[in-house]
């Protein structure tokens, strides 16, 4: 399957957003057609304060209902049902009450919704720069392993900070999963140490192809302080090898997954039989 990972440099208005989205998806289209595309963690909305973040998320609805839903979430399935493929909508807001998921649709090419999966693991760290960030002032955290079907490949779903938790990857694997997604929105301080050996680390382990579209560049934050994401989408191989990657700026990386060199290397290391612990 050809799949690929869009790159963009969102920041807190969900309709210039979409504009820019909308923008790199037609460019991609033009480029050798992909059968699934993926945008990265919160592109929708990206920074601005608390007020911002609530008013640019979104009420989805019921799981299974094919009912609509917001403008984001509108955009996503048109997207999927105009051009008959498949859509992973990286991750967007949604609303819970007093706080946020953040959460993950996927569609397909008929435009119902297929996947739903919400973060599990909140992002509340200091960066060596001394940035604090608290993900769980605004977010809940999710607690389901999910997993889709998409042309006879089981795919799992994972967002930006769970790349940290190797359990979350083994359990995917044991459910199946052949190519595991990764929204990101990395900071730049922790992306340039360790974006791409957490990435190729989670290929290597589970033997899965890792695809991870990213956000690039600056964005404000709730008091106008700066924040910079470090980019570099990329797809990776279970062998961990890199087999495309996105240059600095908005973009996108492309790349063809391939079954059989997924059988081979789990055939020739069957590392999930070997494995005792946990």
């Amino acid at each position: 399957m050809r799949i690929s990972a869009i790159q963009m440099n969102p920041g807190a208005d969900k309709r210039q957003n979409i504009a820019q989205a909308r923008e790199l998806i037609q460019g991609v289209l033009a480029d050798g057609r992909p059968r699934l595309i993926a945008l990265p963690e919160m592109w929708s909305c990206l920074g601005g304060d608390r007020e911002t973040k609530f008013r640019e998320a979104e009420e989805l609805p019921p799981e299974g209902s094919n009912a609509a839903g917001g403008e984001a979430y509108e955009f996503l399935r048109e997207v999927a049902r105009g051009n008959e493929i498949y859509v992973h909508g990286g991750s967007i807001g949604e609303l819970a009450g007093d706080r946020l998921y953040n959460t993950t649709v996927v569609f397909g090419p008929e435009g119902q919704e297929i996947a739903r999966y919400r973060k599990i693991h909140l992002f509340d760290i200091v960066t060596p720069d001394g940035q604090g960030y608290r993900e769980s002032a605004v977010f809940r955290a999710g607690d389901r392993v999910v997993t889709f079907r998409a042309q006879d490949i089981t795919f799992g779903l994972a967002i930006c900070y769970d790349v940290r938790f190797p359990e979350l990857f083994l359990q995917l694997r044991r459910a199946g999963a052949e190519v595991i997604f990764l929204p990101a929105a990395f900071t730049l301080q922790t992306g340039r140490d360790h974006w791409e050996v957490l990435l190729r680390a989670r290929a290597i382990e589970t033997q899965c192809w890792l695809v991870a579209p990213a956000c690039y560049g600056r964005h404000f934050d709730g008091n106008n302080d700066p924040r910079v994401t470090y980019g570099h989408s990329l797809i990776c191989d279970p062998w961990g090898l890199v087999t495309a990657r996105a240059s600095d700026g908005i973009g996108w990386a492309t790349g063809r997954v391939d079954q059989a060199i997924t059988q081979r290397m789990r055939r020739d290391m069957p590392v999930l039989e070997h494995r005792k612990l946990a």
